[in-house]
């Protein structure tokens, strides 16, 4: 009810047992009704005890699915999986089959990007060349993540010396510039290189970015409230790090990782490009890239076609880990 003056109201409009509070005005005053004389307040104003609480991750779901660019990258990735798993479904084309009488020949019905120098079917070549960038990548990034998340668990949340020497070791991976390393490796191995291989070489010199990480938001979770019950509740070390540690410090990790496959993808096809990745017999978008150099002047298109394929496949990861990012990150909801 409005301010009024307390002589303005009618008696017997005030209920019996209403509380009656004496403004500092002299002549006006206020009644408040019982709340349960106002069981439609109440109801409002109580909590739904029935619906489950919001946790972290049903927030960044309900953050990620109103955002255009989510829904975009979201499309994007999931061709790119259908393409990577399915081949056969967008090309019947043998991408190793070549036909010298079609060298650099124009594009044709079933054959919609042309022909290359050796007369490779060029659409097949890129549709088949998903396979191997987007394995490498995918394969890469759960390594890097399960070695990053390992040790960064471990010296962020025991500290002390053991922190300290996973830390300087960390130190020493994060120092060698990762294409140097693995172009090293891959070239000691230059008879073995395969998918597997290239994979394992990455993960290896990869994932200091992710313990850092890692670290860090143990750092930050390890002394919450909810960790210190539980280890007064007798929990053991182990236990409390994978069930209740890690569970609360890997969002950041799961947004880094995103962005990171778009970079081991980007990684794999400069190694095939300089010729120290993948072996010819293996179709990929670097090795085409590298391949369609000498004919870039008569024929740009042979590196319009995968090196477009391979942005769209790059932007599409880095784009995901952005909006993954922003989800997850209380702060930049505030932004």
């Amino acid at each position: 009810m409005p301010d009024a003056p307390f002589n303005d109201i009618p008696a017997e409009d005030i209920p019996a047992d209403a509380s009656v509070v004496t403004a500092t005005r002299p002549g006006q005053g206020h009644f408040f009704a019982d709340l349960d004389q106002t069981p439609v307040l109440g109801a409002v104003d109580a909590p739904n005890e029935e619906s489950a609480p919001a946790s972290l991750w049903k927030d960044a779901w309900i953050q990620m699915r109103g955002r255009v660019l989510f829904w975009i990258s979201a499309a994007l990735m999931v061709l790119v999986i259908l393409v990577a798993v399915f081949p056969q479904w967008f090309s019947n084309v043998d991408p190793r089959f070549c036909d010298l009488s079609r060298s650099l020949g124009d594009p044709a019905p079933g054959h919609w990007f042309g022909f290359d120098f050796q007369g490779c079917d060029v659409y097949s070549r890129v549709i088949y060349g998903a396979r191997a960038s987007v394995t490498v990548g995918v394969l890469t990034t759960i390594g890097v993540t399960v070695l990053g998340v390992i040790v960064g668990a471990i010296a962020g949340y025991n500290g002390g010396w053991l922190d300290s020497v996973l830390s300087r070791i960390t130190d020493i991976f994060f120092a060698i510039p990762l294409l140097l390393a693995a172009i090293l490796v891959a070239s000691v191995f230059s008879q073995s290189r395969t998918v597997f291989l290239i994979s394992g070489v990455l993960a290896v010199f990869g994932w200091p970015q992710i313990a850092r990480i890692m670290r860090g938001a143990v750092f930050s979770v390890k002394n919450n409230e909810f960790i210190i019950a539980a280890r007064a509740l007798g929990i053991s070390s182990p236990r409390l790090v994978v069930r209740h540690v890690i569970p609360n410090s890997i969002a950041p990790v799961i947004a880094t990782a995103t962005v990171a496959l778009g970079t081991f993808i980007v990684v794999e096809a400069t190694l095939s490009f300089l010729g120290v990745g993948l072996p010819p017999s293996v179709v990929s978008w670097g090795g085409d890239i590298s391949r369609a150099q000498q004919s870039i002047r008569t024929a740009p298109q042979l590196i319009l076609y995968p090196g477009a394929a391979l942005g769209l496949t790059v932007l599409s990861f880095i784009m995901m880990g952005d909006v993954v990012r922003d989800a997850l990150d209380p702060k930049a909801r505030t932004r």
